[in-house]
Formats: C-alpha cells, structure tokens, sequence
C-alpha cells in the first residue's frame, strides 16, 4: 500500500493529529512550569519592598517615627478605699481622665527626602500650635466623689508616639500661666490606646491602612494595639471642684520631627486640624477626609473638623474602666513618594501569563501551519526571556523612573525574543507578527498599568479582544490534517533583520 493511498493519508492525518496533540499537551506544561520562576519573581519583588520598608525604619529610627499625637488630656488622681474580709483598710490610686471641649491645631510640615542607598524615605518637621477648652461636668455624673479627688495632684497629659521626634522644650499655657512639661506619665490608662500610621513603603500600604480603620477586622491576638506609656505631663492643681468646672483654656507648641506620616487623635467634642506642606502627593489617611482641601502641583492645604458624636468613645473614662481605643477615629497625612516602583511592577507581574501564552500560540501556528519543528528547549529560552523582562523592570525601576524603566525593558526583551525567532523562523514576515504582537502586549500592559479606576475594565476587554482574534485567525485551520501540501520553509531564505 503507498503512502499516497487512501488508508496511508488517513495514518498521516491520525499521526499529525497526534502529533500537535501532544505538542499542545508540552506547550501547557511548560506554560504550567514557566509559572514557578513567575511565582519567584514576585517573591523577589516582595523582597525588594521589605528591603525599602528596612532602610526606610532605619532612618525614622534616628529621625523619629510615623507620628500619632494624643491630647491634652486633664486627669485628676483619686483614692479609693477597699476593705478586705479580714477587715483590712487600703487605700489605691486610681485616675479620672477628661477631654477637653474644644481642640484646634494648626500646624505645618516641612518635607524632606533622605537616601539610604538606593532607598528614598520621606521625613518631615511638624510645627503645631495646639489650643483649646476645658470644662468639666460635675464630679457626682463622673462617678467619682470630690472628698476622694488629690487636688493638688491633678494634671495634664499629652501622648506622643516617639518621643526622640521632639525638638524643642514643651511648655503648657494654662488660663495665661506658663508650666514647663515633664517626660513620662504615671500609667498608660490615663491616655487613649492608638498607634501611629505604619512606615511601609510595600505595594500592600493602601491595604494595610484599609485594613486598620475597618470596623470589621479581627482583633489582633496580643491585644490594642499603642499601649505604651509614651507622653509629657504638666502638674495642674486644681483648689476644689468649683475650680475645676470652670472654663479653662490652654495652649501649646509642638516642634516634632516624624517620617511618613502624622495623625491626631479627635478628643475635644470639637476638633479642627488645619494642615499645610509643601508637598504634591498627600494621602489623607485615617477615618476622617477633610472637609476643604486644595492641592496644586507643589502643595497642599486641608482642614478636618470631627465632632464628638463621630467616635465612638467619651469624654472621659477611670482607670478602673475600659481604655478607649481611638484607632478607628485617627485622621491626619500621608506624605508619599510620588513614583512607587514595587507596587507597579508587582501589578505587572500579574499578567505574566499574556505574553507567554501569546508568544506560544506564535510559535505553535508557525509549527502548525509551515511543518517547521520547535524543540521544547526553545519555548524554555523564549518563556525565561519573557520572565526575565520583570527582573530587568524591578531592577531599572528602582535606578529610574518607572515608565522609562519599563519602556527599556520592553525594548530589550522583544528585541532578543525577536531576534531568536528570526533566527528560528527564519521567514521575515511572521518575525514582524512577533514583534508586533510582543510590542502590543507589553503597550496593553503599560496602559492598564497607568489607569486605577478602570485597569480592571479595560484588562477584562483586552483579553477578550485577545481571545477572539485568536478565535478568528484559527477558525480555517483543519487540525486533523493542518497545510498537508505546504512544504517546509528552505534553511537558506533570509532571516529579518
């Protein structure tokens, strides 16, 4: 029987349906393992930020860390006697912490940029003039009895996250009279629980911070989070309790030196902050937006007013009681790094999987249509050359801007891919398509990279723009028995330049 008769072209046709088969089979495979050095380069990514976040750490930690200021706050001492069942009498110091009526601050920040390497962090100098009232309401609502209130013990407290941000001596006007401040307070309880904003630098920062003001996160395991006795507190005596339900004003300036970002804690039953930098990327960050802001291209101004009735904690508490937490009710800034190289190529990173596929598919018509035979070897070097262009992006990225980066290594990986399959292909118009489809991608790519709002919208669409013209190219072909009759291309026509 030839190999021209009937039953010789149906084991032809059986044997090269077979045969794209099971190379569809090798190319998933690879496509499949191509995925592990992918995984890998996230991995890398990842390491890359942490590294940031650690030279970032390093320099608040000489300069003074992300800043969450808490204050004033008059606390009054009070005895309370117990006795036991054997009668024994003891007396124990316990602590009535109340806020103030009116806060206002009124500050300014002066941004500035320190290297550590190859690392940019932000680090800034606060000047706020904080000012306001207090006016306290009777003793007997408050629970506690005005026979058992030390008097000339009561005092104000103000909490500061860290400490060695301050530069300047601190000094409390109280209804006019000046009293210097002293470092420490004699028990955590008579502040709020809260921390400061993070110092991270990761693609994860935005998620972090939603994470932190949600009302439906879990608990951490070891408890609130910023119980730390970090503070200044001013000896305030008070005669009687008449005094004390009295309007007192007071006053302070604060010259703080912090990192990334600052937050106030909203404590009077009305607090404003009005805010102003020199800078052009603000976060606003925390529970509370401003109500006015204006940015332009090297500045902002933003004012906040928050009203007791939008926390969820009082206006004063015992130490004997629970500590309010005031995490969830923190507003201030965030001062950002315009350009955050980690984050975009992470996001990049993402879509590692479209140019493999699609270069593939390339290389697989090719095979299908022109019976020009590519070793499993060759996908490999063409898959690490596409994986290879995130490495060489986070390594640009973190020298240059980060479209310039990934314009280079775009222009460097479809090059050599290009190149290779000139070599391979060895046919000038089905190395353009290379090209072309490569130089598409890596431009869809860069163009959902760019977009927020919508990057998930315009992906979605791509893809299936992709998917159909793949769809249409491939309808015709008869892959039982693919270009029975189209010879293979001669070893000798001339490559694409």
């Amino acid at each position: 029987m030839g190999p021209f008769s009937p039953a010789g072209s149906r084991q032809t046709a059986a044997s090269m349906s077979w045969s794209i088969t099971f190379k569809l089979i090798i190319i998933a495979v690879l496509l499949v393992l191509l995925l592990i050095p992918s995984s890998m380069v996230e991995g890398l990514i990842t390491e890359r930020a942490e590294n940031r976040d650690a030279a970032t750490a390093e320099i608040s930690s000489q300069w003074g860390g992300a800043q969450l200021v808490l204050g004033p706050v008059l606390v009054l001492p009070y005895t309370v006697r117990q006795v036991s069942e054997k009668g024994v009498v003891s007396e124990e110091i316990r602590y009535l912490s109340l806020l103030p009526d009116t806060l206002a601050t009124n500050g300014t920040l002066a941004p500035e940029r320190r290297h550590r390497g190859i690392y940019e962090a932000v680090v800034y100098r606060a000047g706020l003039h904080v000012q306001g009232a207090f006016q306290a309401p009777p003793l007997a609502d408050l629970g506690v009895p005005a026979a058992a209130v030390r008097w000339s013990e009561a005092f104000v407290a103000v909490g500061i996250s860290d400490m060695k941000g301050i530069r300047n001596g601190l000094a409390l006007s109280w209804d006019g009279r000046q009293h210097p401040f002293e470092p420490g307070v004699p028990t955590a309880s008579v502040l709020p629980a809260g921390s400061a904003p993070t110092v991270t630098t990761q693609f994860n920062t935005v998620l972090n911070e939603r994470r932190r003001y949600s009302k439906y996160h879990e608990d951490d395991e070891d408890g609130p989070r910023g119980q730390s006795t970090n503070g200044v507190s001013v000896a305030i005596p008070m005669p009687d309790e008449a005094a004390l339900q009295r309007r007192h004003t007071f006053s302070f300036d604060l010259d703080l030196n912090g990192s990334t970002g600052l937050l106030l804690a909203p404590l009077g039953r009305q607090t404003t902050l009005h805010l102003s930098a020199p800078w052009a990327d603000p976060s606003f960050i925390g529970a509370f937006l401003p109500v006015r802001r204006t940015l332009s291209g090297k500045d902002f101004t933003a004012d906040w007013q928050v009203l007791h009735l939008n926390r969820n904690f009082p206006q004063h508490w015992r130490t004997d009681t629970d500590r309010p937490a005031v995490d969830e009710s923190t507003f201030g800034v965030r001062l950002l790094v315009p350009v955050n190289e980690y984050q975009k190529t992470m996001r990049a990173a993402k879509y590692a999987l479209l140019p493999l596929t699609l270069t593939f598919l390339i290389f697989f018509f090719v095979e299908v249509l022109t019976r020009r035979r590519f070793h499993p070897f060759q996908y490999i070097l063409v898959g690490l050359a596409l994986v290879i262009f995130y490495v060489l992006l986070l390594a640009l990225a973190e020298q240059m801007p980060f479209n310039a980066a990934y314009g280079l290594s775009a222009l460097v990986i479809v090059g050599l891919v290009t190149g290779y399959a000139a070599a391979s292909f060895r046919h000038r118009r089905l190395t353009l398509v290379t090209a072309g489809v490569l130089t598409m991608v890596y431009g869809f790519i860069f163009v959902v990279l760019q977009l927020q709002d919508y990057a998930l919208l315009v992906g979605s669409l791509g893809l299936v723009l992709v998917l159909g013209i793949v769809m249409f190219l491939s309808r015709n072909v008869n892959w039982y028995n693919p270009a029975p009759d189209a010879p293979e291309l001669p070893a000798g026509e001339p490559a694409a330049a």
